[in-house]
């Protein structure tokens, strides 16, 4: 997905959802314009792919430390509540991958997410589960507050509940694990979307929605079961906008009233203008703004209004 990709939201406008676009590449330490003071502010990363390897392609793994460096110096400076990486967070070798070098890389990459100076958060990944498992990913990547069992939660801060899924099951219901996995045949399983309707449901408080994999379609980037995920969102009524990783590229959709935005991958390109990360906030209405920074792009959301309306 390219930027015009993104860029063509600003068709949505002709259909009265007023998505105004900002402008992109914000450089870092800029705080970004709000109409309306900010409830909360939060930043997001995602894809960052660590691993001690040399490039792949456009994939720079190693450059995948500083540049989760430069995004954790400018949210500290920004002040934001917390921080979320959306999955993806770390990588193995590409030939004769090893448990005990897998797990080298994500402590490297953990110890460098630790600098924040405020509670962060992780989204699994398909590659968080490739040469390990998620309880192994788990322990040594700790959100706040969070048991280390729990692949799937939430938690509220300043009136806005926030619910990470983990759509790293087969379509079996089975969890990725140790590279058991096919990466187009994520799922939610129905214990987790029954959890899901009841987190909903348990209160009338705006709710945001992370996840790694998309929720906004159909094919080998998208939850299997995307339309029943979806169809509970539009159901409660609450859901300001979900915010995904895995699609590197980035995109944008509204569906049924829902923003969907996909942030841009870190791994992406050599040198720091190939950073990708972003800052959201929430204002007192629960309008939201994502600054994007580097290559993430800026967009200020349609208010979700329910249902049909």
């Amino acid at each position: 997905m390219t930027r015009r990709r993104f860029l063509d939201a600003s068709a949505i406008l002709a259909a009265g959802l007023a998505v105004v676009l900002l402008a992109t590449c914000v450089p870092p330490r800029l705080s970004p314009p709000r109409e309306k003071p900010a409830r909360l502010r939060f930043g997001i990363i995602t894809d960052l792919h660590y691993a001690d390897i040399d490039p792949s392609g456009a994939r720079s793994y190693r450059e995948s430390l500083v540049k989760l460096e430069e995004c954790i110096r400018v949210m500290n400076d920004q002040k934001a509540d917390f921080l979320v990486e959306l999955g993806d967070f770390k990588d193995q070798d590409k030939v004769n991958p090893a448990e005990g070098k897998t797990l080298s890389y994500l402590r490297r990459i953990e110890d460098v997410f630790e600098k924040y100076d405020a509670p962060r958060y992780h989204v699994l990944g398909n590659h968080d589960a490739d040469s390990i498992s998620k309880p192994q990913f788990l322990k040594i990547g700790r959100s706040t507050g969070i048991p280390p069992d729990r692949s799937y939660y939430s938690f509220g801060v300043k009136g806005v509940r926030f619910i990470v899924l983990d759509a790293n099951f087969r379509s079996d219901g089975t969890s990725y694990d140790h590279g058991n996995f096919d990466w187009e045949d994520a799922n939610i399983p129905a214990v987790e979307l029954n959890w899901l309707k009841q987190e909903l449901a348990s209160s009338s408080k705006p709710a945001m929605i992370f996840i790694h994999h998309q929720l906004d379609g159909e094919g080998a980037y998208y939850v299997k079961n995307a339309a029943e995920v979806r169809r509970a969102l539009e159901d409660s009524a609450n859901v300001l906008a979900v915010i995904q990783g895995h699609r590197h590229e980035g995109q944008l959709n509204i569906m049924n009233h829902i923003s969907f935005y996909t942030l841009k991958a870190a791994v992406e390109g050599s040198g720091a203008g190939n950073n990708s990360y972003a800052l959201v906030e929430i204002d007192r209405d629960f309008n939201v703004t994502i600054t994007g920074f580097r290559k993430a792009v800026s967009i200020r959301l349609p208010r979700y209004s329910g249902p049909g309306k």
